[in-house]
């Protein structure tokens, strides 16, 4: 290797290290960042604009200079300087420079809650779904609008448009980024914690990549789980969705093998990660403590099933029905009885479990997996040609390459 090449492969080692220690940065602190600015600005646009110049700062100056001693504080120094430029340019708020100019009085790790208010604002019951998964991601974990939208396979312009309509909303209704009060939060954190679970879901099934999951997704909604666990630790459905999601990134490495999707059946156990179920196990254990049952605790417990069988053989489908029954208490969701005549069929047979299915055709008519359930159903009664036909159909919904190898691999048989 000559000497220019040599230079050149250590800065890109540095580039690389920096961006890493960015990242890891970012997602500690872009949520403290963001709402310390909105409390001294009183406008989440500017805030969250200005936190994320400051991130693009931080990616050109760090792998220059190295990253500095309190990455926190200069970030958050980067973005308050940025956020006061933006005022001086904005007549109308003018009169909140000197509260910005103010040195702030603690450093950002001092406040370890910043991040729940302002999760619990962008996912206000006043915003949409998809505006408050799109905000929470920009707002609380600092991904550019670019990501968003190759995670959510929608346009770039899209979700840039969502997300400052969003913003908008926000500040026209005056949303308060604060933790609801408890008469309240129990409603307004489920809000929150499916607003996380459809970010971890986001991470999978892509349209054209293979079944690897985008692992920074996530690993940005397990860790998202795991704060609102930890700053809430007495709300069991928080440490529930927290438990979920450890039980499925502990199969990660058994359900995608060189790019290939492999059907929880069919998966090397001994791929599973041990310590991961553990902490699984763990949390759902704290949650169950707290008396206070509900539906993320029941899907965790669901996916405490598989974990406990040593082989698709040894699970326990009568248990695993009896939670499904218990979560349609919860969750009548036409998914969620998807999944139990799933079940069902591992104790009654394909039969009645078919009935179920055929009764969802309205409400899942356009949805890819309830044709591959209905045409594995449908080959077990005996039914190959409309199992045929299914499996054709689920090929024609699915835009994922790996899930459509895997029904062509079926198809082929």
């Amino acid at each position: 290797m000559t000497t220019d090449a040599a230079a050149a492969g250590d800065e890109s080692a540095r580039a690389a290290a920096s961006d890493r220690d960015l990242a890891r940065v970012v997602r500690a602190e872009h949520a403290r960042i963001v709402r310390a600015l909105t409390a001294s600005t009183g406008s989440l646009d500017v805030a969250e604009e200005a936190a994320a110049q400051a991130v693009e700062e931080a990616l050109r100056t760090w792998r220059v200079r190295g990253v500095p001693p309190n990455p926190g504080a200069w970030l958050l120094q980067t973005a308050r300087h940025d956020a006061i430029d933006r005022l001086r340019r904005e007549k109308t708020l003018r009169a909140k420079l000197p509260l910005l100019a103010e040195e702030p009085g603690h450093d950002v790790d001092d406040e370890p809650d910043e991040r729940l208010p302002l999760l619990f604002g962008c996912c206000h019951p006043a915003l949409a779904p998809e505006a408050q998964l799109a905000l929470t991601l920009r707002a609380v974990l600092g991904v550019t609008t670019a990501q968003i939208a190759r995670a959510t396979i929608e346009p770039e312009a899209t979700v840039g448009q969502r997300i400052s309509r969003a913003k908008r909303k926000m500040a026209a209704a005056a949303i308060p980024l604060r933790i609801p009060e408890p008469a309240e939060r129990a409603e307004r954190l489920d809000i929150v914690l499916a607003v996380v679970s459809v970010m971890y879901d986001a991470a999978h099934f892509a349209p054209g990549a293979d079944a690897a999951a985008d692992r920074d997704l996530a690993d940005d909604a397990l860790w998202l789980a795991g704060v609102v666990a930890q700053e809430l630790p007495r709300e069991a459905e928080a440490a529930g969705l927290h438990a979920l999601l450890l039980f499925h990134r502990a199969r990660e490495r058994a359900r995608a093998v060189d790019g290939e999707l492999v059907l929880l059946g069919e998966q090397d156990r001994s791929r599973w990660d041990a310590d991961l179920i553990a902490r699984a196990r763990a949390e759902l254990e704290r949650a169950a403590a707290l008396r206070s049952p509900g539906r993320w605790q029941l899907h965790a417990a669901i996916a405490a099933c598989h974990c406990d069988a040593t082989s698709a053989a040894d699970t326990d489908w009568l248990q695993m029905l009896v939670l499904y029954d218990m979560l349609l208490g919860y969750d009548p969701s036409p998914i969620v009885r998807l999944n139990r005549a799933v079940v069902l069929a591992e104790v009654a047979g394909a039969v009645p479990a078919l009935a179920e299915v055929e009764a969802l055709r309205g409400a899942l008519d356009r949805y890819r997996l309830w044709h591959a359930v209905r045409a594995r159903m449908l080959r077990a009664a005996g039914r190959d040609d409309d199992a045929l036909a299914a499996d054709l159909r689920a090929l024609e919904l699915t835009a994922n390459d790996a899930e459509r190898r895997l029904i062509e691999r079926r198809l082929a048989r």
